[in-house]
């Protein structure tokens, strides 16, 4: 039942009494616009005296109704508008009138031209200015998925939110315009990591990599299908001609990726090695790309390809981590909602595997594999930690969501984990990030008291076109990393990588590890807050 449904049923308890006793007592009371009418005697003068003052009680019961969320330690809301905004300070190409990261102006608005191509647009991924296509597509894949399950409850920021996603989904449409090719990358990140810039003043080259039928790239090409087809539904409703669009091209793009298989990262190891080597290789891709498809096109060809091709795609294997390169758990959960929602049982199987990477996140349970840290931190490794943190917490509340929805639990060896459970699992992340940690700072830039003032990354970092609009040069940029002092440009909720195993920080900005921001740490996060806020009454 609905907030607002409970709410009007507060009401109606709290007034039935009342309205039942002015029935009983006849014709001498009538109800008109006001709240019960004039009244017609005295004696039903004094019964109005006793309704008013029994709205008075009403009030209060409705008041303590909506009172029921225990005061929220964080402003969810805020952290989600926040998070949103970050985007914006990391797209490329000609920025909109309603640019609202207003220290931010046009950049690389010739990339694409070395191929004759316009790849103009999309986001850089971190605090460099290289445009990488695989951590770019998926985050557009996760953006997707948290307006897909909770921009229902985002109320305005919902339209930031597409407007986040289409910004991505619009380059990748351009990277995918060619058959049978997409383009997977802008820029060199060697020669680009030798230097010191602000994207509006980048002349490093602009070399544009792709992958065809001839050098294969199963990975980022599923990858790509899996945010098109993911931001078609998000687009549905809102721009069926563009959901079409990105439907359509999903299945190209992903027919192509199926067909011609290989890892992408075998033939451009030397470009996108060890930035964003494909670890996982090229199933797991493949896998993920179809349980979007399916859910996109409801085309039941999709379903008979997982049917076939699940296992030997990894569905069952027992790798826990979910990110940029690997998706199997995420394609787990994916599927498992078709099961647990639309009862499909031939992807009964998804549930059970579902549950295995559930079981190995909850402290106590026989089969708990996770590390935390001292203050409480999921742990999975030293570079960029909290995009685990973050992918992990929206996986656990979308799982939470279908298990609430299925009336289900999970079983872990002897041990029963509710949906309530997982939703405080991933609160006590989301709340971890927001400050509830043995350093008392925020992770996200801008918000909270305490929060990092030395992000590794290059436009936050140097002074602005705005202030110093002459060109600050390659190296002498670098007066800018090494500097002690806090960034000038503020780059709102940015989530930086975090702390180390034992929750420490040092908000150094030459630290790239725990200092440096990226889109894919935000995009699971939008819809992690969005949930917070709703339940939390701030929404």
């Amino acid at each position: 039942m609905a907030p607002e449904e409970r709410a009007s049923r507060a009401v109606a308890l709290c007034f039935l009494p009342f309205i039942n006793t002015a029935t009983s007592l006849g014709p001498s009371v009538t109800t008109s616009s006001g709240c019960f009418g004039m009244a017609r005697s005295s004696s039903s003068l004094l019964l109005v005296v006793f309704v008013l003052c029994c709205c008075c009680c009403c009030c209060s019961c409705v008041r303590g109704f909506r009172s029921r969320h225990a005061p929220a330690r964080h402003d969810y809301r805020d952290a989600l508008s926040k998070s949103i905004l970050f985007f914006e300070g990391q797209r490329s190409g000609r920025l909109p009138a309603g640019q609202r990261m207003s220290w931010r102006r046009n950049s690389g608005l010739s990339d694409g031209s070395a191929m004759h191509v316009d790849l103009v647009g999309g986001y850089y991924d971190a605090g460099d200015n290289v445009k990488f296509g695989f951590p770019m597509a998926f985050t557009a894949t996760m953006l997707a998925w948290s307006v897909i399950e909770f921009g229902g409850v985002m109320k305005g920021e919902v339209a930031n939110a597409r407007a986040a996603v289409r910004w991505a989904t619009d380059y990748l449409l351009k990277a995918t315009a060619v058959p049978n090719t997409v383009f997977v990358q802008v820029g060199d990140a060697s020669t680009d990591h030798a230097c010191w810039e602000r994207p509006e003043d980048m002349d490093t080259p602009r070399t544009v990599y792709k992958v065809d039928a001839s050098n294969p790239g199963s990975d980022i090409a599923a990858e790509t299908a899996a945010a098109l087809a993911a931001a078609s539904l998000v687009f549905r409703k809102s721009d069926p001609a563009y959901s079409k669009l990105l439907r359509n091209r999903a299945i190209n793009v992903f027919e192509f990726a199926d067909k011609h298989r290989g890892a992408y990262s075998d033939r451009l190891n030397h470009v996108v090695c060890p930035f964003y080597c494909s670890y996982s290789g090229y199933q797991d891709e493949l896998l993920w790309g179809a349980a979007w498809l399916h859910k996109a096109t409801r085309n039941p060809s999709y379903l008979n390809y997982i049917q076939v091709n699940g296992q030997t795609l990894g569905a069952d294997e027992s790798d826990n981590t979910f990110g940029w390169d690997n998706k199997h758990v995420g394609a787990r959960i994916l599927l498992s909602k078709a099961f647990l929602i639309q009862n499909l049982k031939s992807l009964h199987d998804y549930k059970g595997h579902a549950d295995n990477f559930i079981c190995s996140l909850v402290p106590g349970t026989p089969t708990s594999q996770a590390q935390y840290t001292p203050g409480g931190l999921l742990f999975k490794m030293g570079d960029s930690n909290l995009q685990y943190v973050t992918s992990t917490s929206f996986l656990l509340l979308a799982y939470a969501k279908y298990l609430t929805y299925s009336s289900k639990v999970v079983l872990c060896g002897g041990a029963t984990v509710t949906p309530k459970k997982l939703r405080s699992i991933a609160k006590r992340q989301v709340d971890y990030i927001l400050g509830d940690n043995p350093a008392r700072m925020s992770y996200m830039v801008g918000y909270g008291a305490r929060y990092p003032k030395k992000v590794h990354h290059r436009g936050s970092s140097l002074p602005s076109v705005v202030s110093h609009p002459a060109k600050i040069s390659c190296s002498a940029g670098f007066t800018g990393l090494y500097s002690p002092a806090a960034n000038p440009n503020t780059l709102t909720g940015a989530v930086v990588g975090g702390p180390d195993s034992s929750d420490r920080f040092p908000d150094d900005r030459n630290d790239y590890e725990q200092s440096e921001p990226a889109t894919y740490i935000n995009a699971p996060l939008v819809g992690a807050l969005a949930y917070l806020a709703h339940s939390a009454g701030q929404l």
